[in-house]
């Protein structure tokens, strides 16, 4: 649990799925105090070994009471039922997704509707707004409510949005794009940012770096931006020309007979040291190429990179 501290201490944030750690060591390094709740027992130990304050358990087994300190709350539910590279439970689900969010809004208990979900983690969703109304009930609303998904799950974000303004938040959601932010990845995600009216206007960060294009040289672009970010460029490998091969299935024989073969450009399928890489969840239609940001399918290229291990929330 969090543990009681002074009044001096103005932030402390609850992390409802913490994974191995990735907004939490972003916190921690913001000098912000954050506790993350995290089910599998494995990210749990790469959360410790990070110094992160963590708590093993299922997140449903908890309420805002559990942690009175905290003043804001951070949510990344798990993606396999929304992605389109998981089975698509999540997505079938969606519709009665949307009416358990307005019986939450309503106060009244979903559990036995949620019990009956083809994948227990398609409601997992959910626990962000049922945590944020129960602070709202308990008279400790939480200043700042920040969520991230699949962008499959926007319409979920914005249904939760109407409910929170009617609950006084001000709240954006949208698509924010990681290379955009000087991660050397190309990944695209829906967000909620809610704050209370006291606290602020909400509002997404703006851009900071140049949206990668295939057809756009690292130069190009808005040049009022930075450039996006290769992985080669975050690795410090300083490789921005020649192939390299991807580590994606049915793609390395074509890009090493290209490469032993002596052609100038190898094909599009294969990596090249000049992009960022390619995340490496969901399926492989292409490779990546450490030149580009890392997509879909994790390539050791100039590409942004792979992303993060998979949070291990009921997953």
């Amino acid at each position: 649990m969090i543990k009681e501290k002074s009044a001096a201490c103005r932030v402390e944030i609850v992390d409802l799925f913490g994974g191995p750690g990735g907004w939490d060591l972003a916190a921690q390094r913001l000098g912000l105090p954050v506790t993350g709740i995290e089910h599998d027992h494995a990210a749990c130990e790469s959360r410790r070994a990070a110094s992160l304050d963590t708590v093993e358990g299922d997140v449903r087994a908890f309420r805002p009471s559990d942690f009175p300190t905290a003043t804001d709350l951070i949510a990344p539910p798990p993606c396999q039922p929304y992605s389109i590279g998981g089975k698509g439970a999540g997505r079938r689900a969606l519709d009665t997704v949307l009416h358990f969010a307005e019986q939450l809004a309503a106060r009244r208990d979903i559990r036995a509707g949620l019990a009956t979900l083809d994948d227990e983690r398609t409601g997992l969703v959910l626990e962000p707004l049922r945590w944020t109304l129960q602070a709202l009930d308990d008279a400790r609303p939480y200043r700042t409510v920040m969520l991230e998904q699949v962008p499959t799950v926007l319409p979920v974000w914005e249904a939760m949005a109407a409910i929170l303004r009617v609950e006084g938040y001000t709240v954006v959601t949208g698509r924010m794009r990681s290379e955009e932010h000087g991660v050397p990845q190309t990944r695209t995600r829906a967000v909620l940012v809610a704050r209370r009216l006291d606290a602020g206007e909400a509002a997404l960060p703006a851009a900071t770096h140049r949206r990668y294009s295939r057809t756009t040289d690292q130069a190009g672009g808005n040049p009022d931006l930075l450039p996006w970010v290769s992985m080669a460029q975050a690795l410090g490998w300083g490789m921005t020309h020649r192939p390299a091969l991807t580590v994606a299935v049915g793609t390395a024989a074509s890009c090493t007979a290209s490469v032993r073969a002596g052609r100038p450009t190898p094909p599009s399928s294969c990596a090249t040291a000049s992009s960022p890489g390619r995340s490496s969840t969901g399926t492989a239609p292409r490779a990546g190429s450490l030149a580009e940001p890392t997509r879909r399918c994790a390539t050791w290229s100039s590409t942004p990179g792979p992303r993060t291990p998979p949070r291990g929330s009921l997953r």
